[in-house]
């Protein structure tokens, strides 16, 4: 198959697909479905707020900036909602060990790749830091720094809230939580193993697959236990219909093993095969798993915070089945000048082009949902790092469409820009979006509020100035890194010494980070030990609503 055919087929695929769009607005199908967007609210909630991470007087103040919330007067009604909250109650407190177990992985695989991050940071603008140990090289800290995201922070985080959502969207209790906690143990097994292999230099030479394949067995086995609670508990389901994000949680926990057991398959990948198939993972674990948790997350609880359902349903629908279907073949693009097929390299920049379809439609959603709306960040910390997190999905993905083409890849590849847009991806979205998700949820599973609110937005500050120092720098000194490169008049040196100023901008920013993380791993353990000063507020959920909703069913 050559070029022409690739660019001749893609064409008719567009069309296609536009006058399927045409068709479907004629249809009305991407009006607003009211009904499928309120499943996740209980009878009488629309238009309540719900922010466990402030107090009484906060919530209220955010209240007031989306309207008077009219509780439900029909006695029927208000009994029906008592009774829906009793039965969210006892679905937290099922998921409330497990999640707990997950976050509190979550929290020390950050602390710990913030330091090897770090390390590996400052080693690029001064190699002679810590040389005297083999496992403190930059070759093996970057590596150990990788692997604890890929497969300790970005996962945890990932199934943690994964399983604290299912049940409140399927409206039944959490069922196999003990087969998510055994997971936890060999997956977490896997990892530590596969780290002390790292470290000691055993390694399969593969990007994010460098974990050797006797020690990932542990992490696919305890990945499938992890999963089971999903198809357990759509078993026992209570409702009809299956919210969105309960379609992008499944569909990432369905791909993800599929994605690494062919990755992992000894002996079977080689030579130019073997390339392509490390960034077709690569690049898939982030799209097809990392991606729709995150997406699943933003569209649970930005509805959920400002009591308003999603601007449109179908339009969500829309981005799931667009990004399923474009997204597959996206990692060829870092092969561009490889000795790989042109028909592969030209597929992947069109399906990174077409990538725009999914993400377009997430963004018109989100902005759309909040318009009018935008007040509301004022007063909810959960909603600030969600919609940041969401904004910064809409920004990375629009630059990894353009970086795809062959004109921009030529200057970018190979260069520090493609890390700053690898950590606009997985930090600036997906680990911001779960920063959010972690202080919204929480509170529900402890019965117990933050200790110190201002932890929070100093949390935020700290994340965001930090981030925005460590990618602007990076971007700007990778692509005159990459100009450098192609200048044949100019030693390769030269493109060495342009981006030592940006490599240390990038160390000052990590560090701004990583004390961010410590501020949030601190709230997180003083919240965990119920330390700090008490407060009254709505974080009190199990006990106060426990309690009324008890008065209430008696009284039916």
């Amino acid at each position: 198959m050559d070029t022409l055919t690739v660019l001749l087929l893609t064409f008719i695929l567009s069309v296609t697909g536009l006058f399927v769009f045409i068709w479907s607005l004629r249809k009305h199908l991407f009006d607003d479905n009211p009904a499928a967007a309120r499943v996740i609210f209980s009878e009488g909630e629309i238009g309540k707020v719900e922010e466990p991470a402030l107090s009484a007087g906060q919530l209220a103040e955010l209240q007031d900036t989306m309207g008077a919330h009219q509780a439900p007067d029909d006695p029927a009604k208000a009994a029906r909602l008592n009774a829906e909250i009793a039965d969210r109650i006892h679905a937290d407190r099922s998921t409330a060990l497990v999640v707990f177990v997950f976050l509190s992985c979550s929290i020390v695989w950050l602390i710990f790749a913030s330091a090897m991050g770090l390390i590996s940071s400052f080693k690029l603008h001064n190699p002679d830091f810590l040389v005297s140990e083999a496992w403190l090289t930059f070759g093996r800290t970057r590596t150990l720094h990788l692997n604890m995201v890929a497969y300790g922070w970005c996962p945890m985080a990932a199934f943690g809230i994964a399983i604290w959502m299912l049940p409140r969207l399927l409206k039944t209790e959490l069922v196999g939580a003990r087969f998510a906690l055994l997971g936890v143990m060999l997956w977490n097994a896997g990892l530590i193993a596969g780290l002390g292999a790292i470290a000691a230099g055993f390694t399969s030479g593969l990007m994010w697959l460098e974990i050797p394949w006797q020690i990932s067995i542990l992490l696919v086995i305890g990945g499938a236990l992890i999963g089971l609670p999903l198809v357990y508990t759509l078993q026992n389901r209570r409702v009809e219909h299956l919210y969105v994000s309960i379609w992008y949680i499944g569909a990432a926990l369905f791909w993800f093993p599929v994605l690494y057991l062919v990755a992992k398959v000894p002996s079977l990948h080689f030579g130019v095969e073997q390339a392509i198939m490390n960034w077709w993972f690569g690049h898939n674990v982030l799209g097809l798993y990392y991606t729709p948790i995150a997406l699943a997350t933003v569209y649970y609880f930005l509805p959920k915070i400002i009591g308003r359902p999603i601007q449109s349903y179908n339009l969500s629908l829309l981005g799931f089945w667009a990004l399923a279907f474009f997204y597959g073949q996206v990692g060829g693009h870092h092969l561009v000048g490889g000795p790989v097929p042109g028909w592969l390299i030209t597929l992947s920049i069109v399906q990174s082009i077409m990538m725009i379809v999914p993400v377009i439609a997430f963004s018109v959603n989100q902005h759309l949902t909040m318009r009018g709306h935008f007040k509301t960040l004022f007063y909810s910390p959960t909603l600030r790092f969600i919609v940041l997190g969401g904004m910064m999905y809409t920004l990375s993905s629009l630059q990894g469409s353009f970086e795809a083409l062959r004109s921009i890849n030529t200057v970018t590849h190979f260069t520090h820009f493609t890390v700053a847009h690898a950590h606009l991806g997985l930090y600036g979205f997906f680990s911001i979006v779960m920063f959010g998700a972690i202080y919204f949820v929480m509170p529900r599973v402890m019965s117990w509020e933050w200790p110190y609110p201002k932890l929070i937005a100093l949390h935020f500050w700290l994340i965001t100035i930090g981030f925005a120092i460590y990618f602007i720098f990076l971007s700007i000194g990778g692509w005159l890194q990459g100009l450098a490169m192609l200048d044949a008049s100019r030693p390769f040196m030269d493109s060495v010494r342009l981006t030592i100023p940006y490599l240390e901008a990038r160390t000052v920013g990590g560090s701004i980070m990583t004390l961010g993380h410590l501020v949030f791993a601190f709230h997180f353990v003083a919240m965990a030990l119920r330390y700090g000063p008490s407060r009254v507020g709505p974080a009190l959920f199990h006990k106060k609503k426990q309690a009324r909703a008890a008065v209430a069913l008696e009284g039916v």
